[in-house]
């Protein structure tokens, strides 16, 4: 049987495999002396069409690992686009019976990462590193494990290898991911375009406008985004990722049958997507279809514990809002005993202002703006937490940083920040770069809190080990 050799999928990333068309330089930015070439055709790859070939192969010789490991990178890709977990049970069995083959190495820290074990995929990372320092899909493995665990300078030294290594689609896309962290939009969409230029299969090129379209969301800019999420459906149109988004975007265009209709129909293909619905459906009212929507969160969790999926960042952020926020605070604190990421720094802050901890929840706030994001919803959890603690300047800055940032970020939040701020009228001078960034100005925004390079202090602070040594 002609195998079909794919380099490992990853959480939220696409399959390898694409040609070397770009170039980014040692000093982590695009070289622009370079006119990439003709993209090649896309033809579609589709992981149960494989999973059965393997299958197929793997009765007759049971004893081919490497067949193992690709069937195990099958059924991680085939996760990624189904939203089915127990896939990862699957994959957890095919490449335990290839290690130590080096792809089944490579393939249990891709796992554990899309499990949201960080710690345990960058033990797996590394060791693959030591045993084949130049199989580059582990760098995307230690990328990702080191940029959810918080460890963003170790995260931008292990990018900088793999860029330097293999230029290639998996490398941009992370490359993207970190610019848009630090509020870098335009190299971020430079990146994405790279990788979108040289996209070979139809869903890896659905992946890269998929991911444009959430950049030109985040910079609140929803007719550039539609169009983006529109194109990525033409591309693949069981992309489900980009279905929710053009209902998003559709929502925040008053086109609310047309958001209601696709948030119905991307749901039912994946309940990734759910709370976010709900959020809408309780905006307009349906409190009912709300409620369902949360059942049906709820009954996920479950499930994708019973796989060895734990997402306590989601649960936090869902407990925070629209269920027990003393859940969301016992959730989140071990979850930032695990990590120390800005995205739980944001919803720990919140949940302890949820609970009254204001003063506490400032500090976890500000730590989430250590890397000078743009991002909305961080700035509107400042604003609030900052007026709770009665200081209305830094409140008034962060909410119309908010504001200017992304005027759609919620569907409930811009109208209570523009509440907060008197419902006086906003024009787009008011809204530029009123809010202090860093970490130093975002003290300054909260008030007299003390940050550093550290990690805030505060109680259950020790690191549990998690999951199996590697």
């Amino acid at each position: 049987m002609r195998r079909v050799r794919k380099a490992l999928p990853l959480l939220g990333c696409v399959l390898l495999g694409c040609a070397l068309l770009a170039w980014f330089a040692p000093g982590a930015w695009l070289r622009r002396d370079e006119t990439p070439p003709t993209p090649p055709r896309r033809t579609a790859y589709e992981p149960a069409a494989f999973i059965d070939q393997a299958q197929d192969h793997l009765r007759r010789h049971p004893g081919d690992t490497r067949t193992w490991a690709d069937l195990g990178g099958a059924y991680l890709e085939q996760a990624r686009r189904t939203g089915d977990p127990a896939f990862y049970s699957r994959a957890q069995g095919a490449f335990q019976r290839s290690l130590p083959d080096i792809d089944a190495v490579i393939g249990m820290g891709a796992l554990a990462n899309a499990r949201h074990d960080f710690a345990l995929a960058l033990r797996w990372g590394t060791r693959a590193r030591t045993a084949a320092p130049y199989r580059w899909p582990l760098y995307a493995v230690l990328t990702d494990a080191y940029v959810e665990l918080g460890q963003y300078v170790k995260a931008d030294r292990v990018l900088r290898h793999l860029l330097d290594g293999r230029p290639d689609l998996v490398s941009f896309t992370r490359a993207a991911h970190l610019f848009h962290l630090r509020g870098q939009s335009a190299r971020a969409r430079e990146a994405l375009e790279r990788a979108r230029d040289i996209a070979s299969d139809p869903a890896d090129y659905a992946f890269c406008v998929w991911q444009l379209g959430e950049l030109a969301w985040s910079d609140g800019d929803p007719r550039a985004a539609l169009s983006a999420y529109t194109e990525a459906l033409a591309a693949d149109p069981s992309h489900t990722p980009s279905l929710a988004g053009k209902a998003r975007a559709e929502a925040a265009l008053g086109r609310l049958a047309d958001a209601r209709r696709d948030y119905a129909d991307a749901v039912t293909r994946s309940p990734s997507f759910v709370v976010e619905y709900g959020e809408l459906l309780q905006h307009l009212g349906d409190q009912a279809g709300a409620r369902r929507m949360y059942a049906v969160f709820r009954a996920q969790v479950k499930l994708q514990a019973a796989n060895g999926v734990t997402d306590s960042l989601a649960v936090g952020r869902y407990e925070a809002d629209h269920g027990s926020p003393a859940v969301a605070v016992r959730e989140l604190r071990a979850e930032w005993g695990r990590r120390h990421s800005v995205d739980v720094a944001d919803a720990l802050g919140w949940a302890l202002h949820r609970v009254g901890r204001h003063t506490e929840a400032a500090r976890y706030a500000a730590y989430a703006d250590r890397l000078s994001g743009r991002n909305a919803l961080f700035a509107y959890h400042r604003g609030e937490i900052s007026r709770a603690l009665g200081r209305t300047s830094s409140a008034h800055a962060e909410l119309t940083r908010a504001l200017s940032i992304n005027p759609y970020f919620s569907p409930d939040g811009p109208a209570k920040a523009r509440a907060a701020l008197g419902g006086a009228a906003l024009d787009s001078s008011a809204l530029g770069g009123a809010a202090p960034r860093g970490p130093a100005k975002a003290r300054a925004a909260l008030g007299d809190v003390e940050l550093d390079d550290a990690p805030p202090h505060g109680p259950a602070q020790t690191r549990p080990a998690r999951g199996g040594a590697a």
